[in-house]
């Protein structure tokens, strides 16, 4: 009993260790942004000693950072929507028909996720040179619609709904689009909470391909206005730093609202 009692109590102590080397950088960042004129290499403290929100005046006051704000919350509102829409109707058509091929188009397609965006990046620029939408929002939109992973987790949800819910919605005279908007997309709402986090979280972390696509200053996303805070000789670290926090919270927010819909949709879809 009491060796049981000394393995949980070291178990917990470990989870509660791995817990606040988890959360510290974000509560030194929160601490930064609150301190005027910190630098990375003043002395950790977790209380500083003047706090002050100046920061945040100086990087919505002096730059565009609020417009960066506004263009990152709807590009990845738009790009999740579509992505959720397209891999929501390729899941049901690889999961529900029947077709030459489908398990070796399954297969390709899973197969483009394990190519970089880097190796991507010089078609997919000529592309959208080719077709006038260099700086402008369609040039960050139209290769991010589609999404092999969405693909590959709402197969996995769709593939629980018993098929035996469709025959008895056909005998009822129901056609496959009233099926899939009414007896499978309800049945899958957790997978398709978990999937538009996911997008959400990779769009709004996008900076690769902004960065290249968009380059007027009013275009500019939310990642990149970030990385143009930093200096080349000197960097205000505070005005960075409240910059870093306005970026946390959204994403926050959005994973405290559909945490138990994520936990849901991972685990009946088989994710890791």
């Amino acid at each position: 009993m009491r060796s049981r009692l000394l393995t949980r109590g070291l178990l917990v102590a470990l989870l509660i260790l791995g817990a606040l080397a988890m959360v510290f950088p974000f509560v030194w960042t929160l601490i930064t942004s609150l301190t005027s004129g910190a630098g990375l290499s003043a002395t950790p403290s977790l209380i500083p000693e003047d706090p002050s929100l100046d920061a945040y005046f100086t990087l919505f006051g002096t730059t565009n950072f609020g417009r960066a704000v506004l263009n990152s919350v709807g590009l990845a509102v738009i790009i999740t929507f579509l992505q959720v829409a397209t891999s929501a109707l390729a899941a049901y058509g690889f999961a529900r028909f029947d077709f030459p091929g489908k398990r070796v188009m399954f297969a390709v397609y899973l197969a483009t996720m394990m190519i970089p965006i880097q190796v991507l990046i010089v078609p997919l620029f000529t592309q959208m040179r080719d077709m006038g939408l260099i700086n402008s929002y369609w040039g960050v939109i139209l290769p991010s619609t589609a999404s092999a992973f969405g693909v590959f987790l709402l197969r996995q949800a769709i593939a629980t709904v018993p098929r035996e819910f469709d025959e008895a919605a056909t005998i009822d005279g129901a056609g496959r689009v009233r099926i899939f908007t009414t007896i499978v997309l309800p049945l899958i709402k957790p997978a398709l909470a978990t999937f538009a986090v996911f997008g959400f979280m990779s769009s709004w972390n996008s900076f690769l391909w902004p960065l290249i696509v968009l380059r007027a200053d009013g275009l500019k996303t939310l990642p990149v206005a970030l990385a143009s805070l930093q200096g080349q000789h000197a960097t205000q670290w505070d005005v960075l730093m409240a910059g870093s926090v306005i970026s946390i919270l959204p994403m926050l927010a959005l994973y405290v609202f559909a945490q138990k819909y994520v936990v849901q949709g991972a685990t009946g879809s088989g994710l890791k």
